[in-house]
């Protein structure tokens, strides 16, 4: 017991210590399964319009996610609700060659992923934005995908 409490604090510590993060969001599904009516959104605010960003899709999965790669779409919006960038995207959580899972893993059969969606992208102005996401696999229900995200870094 005592060195799992160890090990949350010890990561509590560490996660305050990442200076590049401006914004990070998850939104968790269960029972850890993406249905297709699922639309995630991330309403974040800008608040230095000068400065670049990266953009990222964050990807929770188990590693009995049926599939190698992962097709969604996303779109940016403005507070107006103008559409600034929207794309298809597709992104592999599994190697595929050997089928071995990709990303980070720290608990067991549970693997993190980071894919860049914009890289030093500067907003119009000061304010508050959306992202949404859209799962576009071949199936309505999208098992083994416990959470998507969005994270926001600021670019050095």
């Amino acid at each position: 017991m005592k060195k799992l409490i160890a090990a949350l604090c010890l990561s509590a510590l560490c996660s305050g210590c990442d200076d590049s993060r401006y914004y990070e969001q998850y939104t968790d599904f269960k029972p850890g399964y993406w249905l297709v009516n699922e639309k995630p959104v991330f309403e974040f605010e800008i608040a230095d319009n000068t400065r670049p960003y990266n953009l990222l899709l964050t990807v929770r999965n188990e590693s009995d996610y049926p599939f190698a790669n992962l097709y969604y779409q996303w779109q940016l919006k403005d507070s107006t609700g103008r559409e600034l960038d929207k794309k298809l995207a597709s992104d592999y959580l599994f190697d595929q060659k050997t089928g071995w899972p990709l990303g980070n893993s720290g608990l067991g059969n549970i693997y993190d992923h980071r894919f860049h969606l914009l890289e030093g992208y500067t907003f119009p102005y000061n304010g508050k934005y959306t992202l949404q996401y859209e799962q576009f696999m071949r199936t309505d229900t999208l098992r083994g995908i416990l959470a998507v995200g969005l994270r926001i870094e600021r670019k050095p």
